[in-house]
C-alpha cells in the first residue's frame, strides 16, 4: 500500500498536506514537515479505524508515503 502526499503553501504562510488515495485526508501545519505529518498520522487512523470496523481485511500490511511526483 503507497500513499502520495501532495503539499502546497497557503497565502497565508500554512502549508497543507494531503493523501491522495484517501479522499479528505488533509491537515494543515505550520511548515511542510509539521503538515506532512499531520497527514500521515491521521492516515493511519482512518486505517486503523476501517480495519477495526471490518472495512478492509485484517491482512498484514506495509505502508509506503512518497512526495508527489
Amino acid at each position: 500500500m503507497r500513499f502520495t502526499v501532495e503539499t502546497e503553501a497557503e497565502e497565508d504562510g500554512r502549508w497543507i498536506a494531503e493523501i491522495v488515495e484517501l479522499p479528505g485526508a488533509m491537515q494543515y501545519g505550520g511548515s511542510r514537515g509539521e503538515a506532512v505529518a499531520r497527514a500521515e498520522a491521521l492516515a493511519l487512523r482512518v486505517l486503523a479505524e476501517r480495519i477495526e470496523t471490518g472495512d478492509r481485511p485484517a491482512e498484514p500490511i506495509e505502508i509506503t508515503f512518497a512526495p508527489a511526483a
